[in-house]
């Protein structure tokens, strides 16, 4: 069984190696080592570029042992039990440790633990606990992560979410260049002379490369270069290359490198369904302390944090739509919108500026009613009230059909014939001494008898006949 007993003596060694003899130092340096390759120091080294996922294995199953910790100098940053009846990431496990900011994952089924959207701050030993109902076993893993620069460049280093926009603060004034070239990935995707003689951006400078498509413009003032709606594959490393007009002078080169975020910190981040009455923040995310933040709702201004404390203001200064129903976080820029209301749901900005890079998020807040019964009732109260007119126009048509059913029926005669034998298709069933007066109560026309004619008319009545 492994312990950390062999680190312990370890440690000691350095503490007593300027006591011991040649031979003793010899013999102790052997121990070391063993203690060490023991231990798991050389076993496991994990190396990463910035911006990259890293996973740290167990080759363990959860559900056959009692409890797997994580630590990263000494603090437990992540805890899973056999039956995961505890799981717990970063402040979970310990209140007050926010180092990772929701970047670790925990595999269910292993124990195995993923760094996402790695920093260079985050390379150091990561010491694995593993306990089970026999043993306890113990391993180091030695994480490096390798960031985007090479000794003496200079650059900036920033995530952003899909959607984002942001803007490339090159620090000069084109007329004063001779040229302002920026790569990506090493291929030029924008362009502006001094004199703007040559503007183009991305397929305009390499024909049959559209990796934006529109998105990319340049200021023809300071050649400041903006991505709109940035995509996960627009991450990597951005090179700006302002060549001056004195030959005599070297260029300039400065790098911007963008992480991506994961898909469920973005959707976590920017997507905000909240219950009237309840409390909503919105979080810019990693930002700077000399970054300055504003905050927008519809266009409007509502909160602003510039560099000097002093002149940070709320939505009282700025705008008096929210009242007293927003705070400011001066420390993380986070805006918290307390006692939410129906007409607080709508999509807000946050401008994020810095010396050399500016960045535009958007949130989404949507509020709506805590209570589900009430609107329910709304509902089935419009549904009643629909049913309710659909009955009356029902009856209003059917007493208007009566109406007009009543004035195209014949009128009855005096002897109430057709009302007594049918209507006026059944006057031929009727008896012949009848059929007359059916005839009139119909409004037929009735041949008069040929004993009443006089000689003239039957003579007229017969030739009427022959035709």
């Amino acid at each position: 069984m492994k312990s950390n007993m062999s680190l312990y003596k370890s440690l000691l060694f350095f503490e007593n190696l300027g006591k011991m003899k040649l031979n003793e130092v010899f013999i102790s340096l052997l121990l070391l080592f063993w203690c060490l390759l023991d231990h798991g120091v050389f076993g496991e080294s994990v190396s990463a570029v910035e911006g990259e996922s890293v996973t740290l294995h167990t080759d363990v199953k959860t559900n056959q042992q009692e409890k797997i910790r994580w630590y990263y100098k000494d603090t437990c940053i992540a805890q899973i039990t056999g039956d995961l009846t505890k799981i717990c990431t970063d402040v979970q496990c310990n209140e007050g440790t926010e180092r990772f900011r929701d970047r670790l994952k925990l595999d269910h089924q292993t124990g195995s633990l993923t760094i996402m959207n790695t920093r260079t701050t985050d390379s150091g030993l990561y010491y694995l606990k593993i306990i089970s109902s026999t043993s306890i076993s113990e391993k180091i893993f030695n994480v490096t992560i390798h960031g985007f620069f090479s000794d003496g460049e200079d650059g900036v280093s920033l995530s952003l979410m899909e959607g984002d926009s942001v803007i490339f603060q090159t620090g000069v004034e084109t007329n004063q260049q001779g040229t302002i070239k920026w790569y990506y990935n090493e291929k030029r995707i924008a362009q502006i002379n001094g004199d703007r003689s040559r503007i183009c951006t991305d397929v305009q400078c390499n024909n049959g490369t559209e990796s934006f498509r529109n998105r990319l413009k340049i200021d023809q003032v300071t050649g400041s270069l903006t991505i709109k709606n940035i995509k996960t594959t627009d991450t990597g490393v951005y090179r700006l290359k302002i060549s001056s007009r004195n030959i005599n002078e070297k260029d300039k080169t400065l790098i911007f490198a963008l992480r991506g975020v994961s898909a469920a910190v973005q959707s976590e981040t920017k997507t905000k369904p909240v219950k009237e009455g309840e409390s909503v923040t919105l979080d810019p995310g990693e930002i700077k302390n000399n970054d300055m933040m504003t905050w927008y709702f519809k266009n409007t201004l509502i909160a602003e944090i510039t560099g000097d404390p002093s002149k940070t203001c709320t939505d009282d200064q700025c705008k008096e739509r929210f009242r007293d129903r927003l705070k400011l976080d001066h420390q993380t820029g986070s805006l918290t919108i307390t006692n939410t209301r129906i007409k607080d749901s709508g999509d807000y900005k946050l401008l994020i500026n810095s010396s050399r890079v500016s960045i535009i998020r958007s949130f989404s807040v949507t509020v709506y009613d805590p209570d589900p019964t009430v609107a329910a009732g709304t509902i089935a109260a419009a549904v009643v009230i629909v049913v309710g007119c659909v009955l009356l126009l029902a009856m209003a048509a059917f007493v208007i059909f009566k109406c007009l059913r009543k004035t195209e029926l014949p009128q009855t005669g005096q002897n109430g014939h057709a009302a007594q034998r049918g209507d006026c298709q059944q006057i031929e069933e009727l008896p012949l001494n009848e059929q007359n007066t059916a005839n009139v109560d119909c409004g037929n026309q009735v041949e008069t008898p040929e004993n009443k004619l006089s000689p003239i008319s039957k003579k007229k009545r017969k030739q009427r006949r022959k035709r």
